[in-house]
């Protein structure tokens, strides 16, 4: 993402909220429409504040809006939002044990945005991201996996922010999972689809998010062949 020297300092500085900001204990889960029955295989969803909607109604969260976009495509699917505020890789990884104590048809994975502003060492999120994808495999069937992908605040030097979008990559090709490269592409940084506070999207900014993680979601469930 291309931004003046300006707009990049104040995008780093908004990005330390998330760092910050703690959501209740029990993570948020998405409303499934009725028409999805209880039964439908699972999407789970784990992330951060991100992932959480912090600001919003849960329903404008892109949990809930990939939802809407699995219900008019008409698969059969049900997503359960589990964004806890300002978890790091290492919480994820803490919660994986009890994230898939059900069957998790697909797993889509959002970490890593608070390791970077704390600037925790790549090597620890990778080997995070390894360590939740392995467990997550233990389950039979294993399910689908999705990665969405970070970026490190620029101030933190190119040599960290290289190394931070490395372990996305390296992940995606070793685990043999999709990513998504970065979840704020389009969004991050523009005024008119964040919040006050310059880092959360407001609705439309979820939508866009969305928008993003559903181009890369929607083959992966076509390919899995639940309709």
């Amino acid at each position: 993402m291309t931004c003046s020297m300006p707009r990049m300092i104040l995008y780093s500085a908004a990005l330390a909220a998330l760092a910050g900001c703690r959501g209740p204990d029990t993570p948020q889960a998405a409303d499934s429409s009725s028409a999805t029955a209880a039964s439908a295989p699972l999407i789970l969803v784990v992330g951060t504040s991100l992932t959480a909607g912090l600001g919003l109604d849960p329903s404008e969260a892109y949990p809930a809006v990939l939802q809407q976009k699995i219900d008019s495509a008409g698969l059969a699917y049900r997503v359960v939002n589990r964004g806890v505020s300002g978890e790091t890789s290492a919480g994820a990884l803490q919660r994986v044990d009890w994230l898939m104590r059900q069957p998790v048809a697909v797993l889509i994975l959002e970490t890593g945005a608070n390791d970077g502003l704390r600037g925790l060492d790549p090597d620890s999120l990778r080997a995070n991201i390894d360590a939740i994808v392995t467990r997550a495999r233990r389950q039979s069937p294993p399910p689908a996996i999705l990665l969405l992908g970070m970026e490190a605040p620029p101030n933190l030097g190119s040599e960290y922010t290289a190394r931070f979008r490395a372990a996305y990559q390296d992940a995606s090709r070793e685990l043999g999972v999709p990513l998504v490269p970065f979840l704020l592409a389009g969004v991050g940084g523009v005024d008119s689809l964040n919040q006050a506070d310059g880092i959360h999207p407001t609705a439309a900014g979820q939508r866009q998010v969305a928008a993003l993680v559903w181009e890369a979601l929607e083959p992966l469930l076509r390919r899995s062949g639940r309709r």
